[in-house]
């Protein structure tokens, strides 16, 4: 039998005509089966274009006909499109037909109406990267764009980003004109057509952001979208002149809206007190002029109006103690805490644990007794009262030894937080007993009571002042420096600074740790201001110091002072980074990279954080201080910034995996650093790992990291953790120590209280807050020599970021006034067209409410009106006048 296969194997050409017939077959009926399926309105519309065409191949009398034909019928349908529409399917194959025709044609009106029509082809027929839609328009009408429908404006816009990049990236480069007058028809249009984003994106890749400003489509119903989205793309942004004309853009838009309270803010980020004054000098409204001030105040800018003591006094945060005690009151936390209630020791009593409390007496009696004194100033911060202190007797403190009677003593300034009213009379007598470390720690109470609180008499320089005259007690000396550095962190004061520079330049002082708390005191004063003698006098104090002084481990703090200047100023840090190399220590390389870290501070510039990463990567296992301060960087650099924060976390876990001891170290303070008082799951979880380190040095600072995480939060789960920790480790005074302080930390203001350094749903970051948080973080670098050993006061650099996690709105005359307020997540609606919601999974509360870092208010009804529209901190409310009508129509 014949195998059926063997015979047709035998005949391979035979079957391959078959087929090449067969393919012919199909492609001679194909058209006519696409013809038949057309419908008779698409087969008359298909056979008109194709008419057309052939007539502009004829007669030069049709012309102007035909050309006219197509272009009717593809605006007709390029006006909306949701696919691709028929005309332009339909003129498909003759697209290089008419390509062919436009070179023979001479210039004219003509040859411009086929150019036109060749450019809105090009869209979806040329080549990528061609770019012949953009050639085509050139050649026709440059300003008839909206015509022929927003997709087609889009796709030139594209066009016109790319074209302009090669014209100014050539040598020499090219004029640019002809595309400029087109970017000015494409921008009105895509704001008219709710395509903001689209508009800025375009005049950001020709670098002519400032012609938003005459764009007259911007009103009061779409310049929210736009500002909102200038703000947001700050973040991606690494040239400083495209950042400042970005901010520039945004501020005077929203001037142009009279939108003031949200133009303040602008004008905070660039750091630009003139045009804060001159906003207040323009604004015409009390009411305005009052919630401008109380935003100033909750971000610590120190400004001073002429002839305006009611607002002085606002952005001097006058009320704010009692503001918070209103909210302590209303939240029924008013009772002070004792530190055994928030240890919770009988919640974890094994035996274990009992047997601790006699196993060493000694090192509870000193150690555990500082402890309780940092856990209760930080757990009743701010309340004026506590079971432990403020006794009749006093008697607690002098239950401390040498240093922790100087930081049991200066807890009194965290209880008299932001009270300089009745808190002056409550420390005072301390300045006068007898033991001089009682006397430093009241000196020092002072400064942090005055912290972010301006009266206008420059009291804590006054009183802190006559500490640093030459002759007075070293300890004193010190703690009135580092006082001085608290009480007006931000502040840029003139008077606190000409009593600090003397101490920093005198280089016959017997004592280096005064020197370094005036240089850290002054980074603080005038932190992000590049102020040059401070800069001059830290640098060459560093140049002349010795490599004995150098050595010490308050040695560091002159660099962060130094740093603290150049805080967030990018490249004006250049100078600077020359000069400290030229210092022959070790401590230059560290002083570099802090110099560096802080200038690109929040910028999430991706070029820095590798250069750290490279740092890193090299094994040392000795004077390897700097790259732990690079791991602190890349922290640093990152934060508040929700795409950096993530790969910073991934980077930290190939650290903690394959780098060496110092920058596994590093690593907690890193990762404490990115979640100030925002308690996320996934760093929870690492910090709980590394609190049960091998390395004594990276559990400590885990454990210190948990407390930084949790910082005013009460987050149960941390509480959790933190009471298991001090059970595990009841018989190591050390760990036990900074157990408790983190369990302070956790419980700051009974909860009321938050370190966070950004505000204003993130947009701003407080400097101040910074400069507070940055000299802890470097101290739990080396914590066996700082916190652990005689610097445990530098704890108390946290209070300049210290502030009320609140929202309180109040009425026109500054009082508080309850009303009903949702709080939810913040949800993201930058980009959005409408209006969105701005909050999801929400609560509906009274104020005033507490709201963590990812929260966001609003109000709940429509009987009052916001001064401003990020709720936070001091909200006033005005009575909307419509909301009585309502209810009369509701009625009716």
């Amino acid at each position: 039998m014949p195998n059926v296969n063997d015979d047709k194997a035998g005949k391979p050409e035979a079957t391959g005509s078959a087929a090449e017939a067969k393919e012919k077959d199909l492609e001679a009926v194909l058209p006519e089966t696409k013809e038949e399926d057309l419908s008779e309105e698409d087969r008359a519309l298909k056979e008109g274009l194709d008419l057309a065409v052939e007539r502009l191949g004829d007669d030069a009398s049709l012309h102007m006909q035909a050309l006219e034909h197509l272009r009717t019928e593809i605006r007709s349908a390029t006006a909306s499109m949701t696919a691709v529409p028929k005309p332009l399917k339909f003129l498909r194959p003759h697209y290089e037909t008419l390509k062919e025709l436009y070179p023979a044609w001479g210039a004219g009106e003509k040859k411009s109406f086929l150019a036109d029509i060749l450019s809105c082809l090009a869209m979806t027929m040329a080549e990528e990267g061609s770019r012949d839609s953009l050639k085509y328009k050139l050649e026709g009408n440059k300003t008839d764009l909206g015509s022929w429908g927003h997709e087609y404006v889009r796709s030139l816009a594209g066009e016109i980003g790319q074209e302009y990049a090669d014209r100014t990236q050539a040598e020499p480069p090219q004029p640019v004109e002809d595309l400029m007058a087109m970017v000015d028809v494409i921008a009105p249009f895509h704001v008219t057509h709710n395509a903001e984003a689209e508009a800025v994106d375009l005049l950001m890749e020709v670098q002519e952001l400032g012609k938003l400003l005459d764009v007259a489509a911007i009103d009061e119903t779409n310049y929210e979208r736009i500002c909102l989205y200038l703000l947001r793309s700050t973040n991606f942004l690494d040239n400083p002149d495209d950042l400042d004309e970005m901010l520039e853009t945004c501020f005077e838009l929203y001037r142009k809206q009279d939108a003031y309270t949200d133009a303040v803010r602008v004008a905070i980020k660039m750091g630009d007190k003139a045009k804060i004054t001159n906003l207040f000098a323009s604004c015409g409204d009390d009411l305005t002029k009052k919630q401008m001030a109380c935003i100033l105040g909750s971000n610590r800018v120190a400004l001073e109006l002429e002839d305006e003591d009611d607002l002085n006094s606002i952005i001097g945060n006058l009320k704010l103690s009692s503001y918070y005690l209103s909210l302590a009151r209303d939240l029924d936390v008013l009772e002070p805490k004792h530190p055994d209630d928030v240890y919770k020791s009988r919640l974890s009593d094994t035996g274990g644990f009992r047997r601790s409390r006699n196993a060493d007496v000694n090192h509870q009696s000193a150690k555990q007794n500082l402890a309780s004194s940092f856990v209760n100033g930080f757990v009743n911060a701010g309340y004026c009262s506590d079971k432990l202190i403020l006794g009749e007797d006093n008697t607690w403190i002098y239950m401390n030894k040498d240093q922790g009677m100087l930081s049991a003593a200066a807890s009194l300034g965290l209880l008299q937080l932001w009270n300089m009213e009745e808190g002056l009379n409550v420390i005072d007598k301390f300045l006068y007993a007898s033991e001089d470390k009682v006397k430093a720690g009241a000196t020092l109470a002072i400064g942090i009571m005055c912290n972010s609180v301006n009266d206008g008499t420059d009291a804590a320089a006054g009183l802190l002042g006559e500490a640093l005259e030459p002759g007075t007690n070293t300890d004193i000396k010190n703690a009135a420096a580092m006082g001085m550095g608290l009480a007006y962190a931000g502040s840029g004061s003139g008077t606190a600074g000409d009593l600090l520079l003397p101490l920093v330049a005198d280089t016959e002082t017997g004592n280096f740790d005064e020197v370094a708390s005036a240089a850290l005191a002054l980074g603080q004063i005038y932190v992000g201001t590049c102020d040059e003698e401070c800069c001059g006098t830290i640098v060459q104090r560093l140049m002349e110091s010795t490599e004995t002084e150098l050595n010490q481990p308050t040695a560091v703090f002159l660099c962060v002072g130094l740093g603290l200047l150049f805080l967030g100023q990018q490249e004006k840090v250049e100078g600077m980074l020359e000069a400290v190399q030229t210092v022959e220590h070790k401590i230059s390389k560290l002083a570099a990279v802090i110099l560096e870290t802080f200038a690109y501070c929040g910028t999430g510039n991706v070029l820095q954080v590798q250069k750290l990463m490279h740092l890193c990567a090299e094994s040392l296992t000795e004077n390897a201080e700097h790259q732990s301060a690079a791991v602190l960087g890349i922290s640093l650099i990152t934060a508040g910034e929700d795409v950096g924060r993530e790969m910073a976390l991934r980077v930290f876990d190939h650290f903690l995996h394959y780098s060496e001891l110092p920058v596994r170290r590093a690593v907690p303070v890193a990762l404490a650093m990115l979640y100030v008082s925002d308690p996320e799951n996934a760093v929870i979880d690492s910090l709980s790992r590394l609190s049960h380190d091998t390395d004594a040095a990276t559990s400590q600072a885990a454990i210190l990291g948990l407390g930084i995480v949790g910082g005013g939060t009460n987050n149960a789960r941390i509480a959790q953790l933190l009471r298991q920790l001090s059970e595990f480790y009841a018989r190591e005074a050390d760990h036990l120590f900074v157990t408790r302080v983190a369990q302070g930390l956790l419980h700051m203001g009974k909860g009321l209280m938050s370190m966070h350094p950004f505000h204003s749903d993130k947009v701003l970051m407080s400097s101040a807050a910074m400069s507070g948080i940055l000299p802890v973080m470097f101290s739990f670098l080396n914590l066996e020599q700082t916190i652990l050993k005689k610097h445990h006061q530098l704890l108390y650099h946290l209070v300049p970021a210290i502030s009320p996690r609140m929202m309180m709105t109040v009425d026109e005359d500054m009082n508080v006034l309850p009303t009903s307020v949702r709080v939810g997540t913040a949800v993201e609606t930058v980009g959005q067209a409408g209006r969105p919601k701005t909050i999801t999974g929400f609560q509906t509360h009274n104020s005033p409410v507490l709201l963590n870092v990812n929260d966001r208010a609003e109000l709940a009804s429509n009987e009052f009106l916001s001064l401003t529209n990020v709720l936070e901190g001091i909200v006033i409310l005005k009575p909307n006048p419509d909301f009585e009508d309502e209810k009369d129509e509701k009625k009716k």
